[in-house]
């Protein structure tokens, strides 16, 4: 950025100094995006605790059934000319064996399969989830889209279930990832979450989809609306100014 001074052409001698400011280089071009992220696995595996301390960094000890799904928001600044506005969908463990998760999964980019590391059943249980999403949702293109394991409660117990049976379970299912987690000690939530929003941006979902997508200012949007295109995902494109 440069700062230059012109004088007035009429009396270059008395008027005072106009500034203006000119852009070394065109300005960038900053996009805002929206990604819809599911939270499932079976009850009391963590999965409301996880979310709560990845939005808002804290954890609260009194566990507090999720009845159907519930849902909250987290921004990210990703790097300079991008902006991610995460949907975190906490779906209820009891909802595998009902029929609205087709409806919860709608417009969804990438999901978390929680269990917890102390309780055998919960792991055995995970690839009902695993199929359930990818029976019921899927990118633009047909993909699958991707889902990360997080094996939660680390700081209860150091964990009846091996590292290498978890690694072998992952190859087994096509699962990119898996983390130890802990949403009491704040173990691994960041990086798991960062892990998923890299495979949606590295698949290049925006791209595929920009077609169908209805630009619109995110003041104007309804979160909370799963009837459109713009929960999967929403574009705004804008001068980020002097860059």
């Amino acid at each position: 950025m440069d700062v230059s001074c012109s004088t007035s052409p009429d009396d270059p001698g008395n008027e005072p100094c106009w500034q203006f400011t000119r852009c070394e280089s065109p300005p960038l071009l900053c996009s805002e995006l929206l990604f819809k992220f599911l939270i499932v696995g079976e009850f009391g595996v963590g999965k409301t605790a996880i979310v709560k301390r990845y939005t808002e960094g804290r954890f609260s000890p009194t566990y507090k059934i999720t009845i159907g799904a519930d849902f909250s928001l987290k921004q990210l600044r990703w790097n300079r000319t991008t902006k991610i506005n995460l949907q975190l969908w906490d779906i209820a463990g009891h909802e595998r064996y009902g029929y609205m998760t087709r409806v919860y999964y709608k417009y969804a980019v990438a999901a978390a399969v929680v269990f917890d590391v102390s309780r055998m059943e919960t792991f055995q249980l995970a690839h009902k989830w695993i199929q359930d999403i990818r029976e019921k949702v899927s990118l633009p293109d047909g993909s699958p889209i991707p889902i990360v394991l997080m094996a939660n409660k680390s700081d209860l117990t150091d964990g009846i279930i091996q590292t290498d049976v978890i690694s072998r379970y992952c190859r087994e299912y096509a699962i990119g990832a898996w983390f130890i987690t802990s949403a009491k000690e704040n173990v691994n939530i960041d990086e798991a979450m960062a892990y998923l929003v890299e495979q949606v941006l590295e698949m290049k979902a925006v791209e595929a989809t920009k077609d169908s997508i209805v630009l619109q200012e995110p003041n104007a949007l309804d979160a909370s609306s799963t009837s459109s295109p713009l929960n999967r995902f929403i574009l705004n494109e804008k001068p980020c100014g002097c860059g």
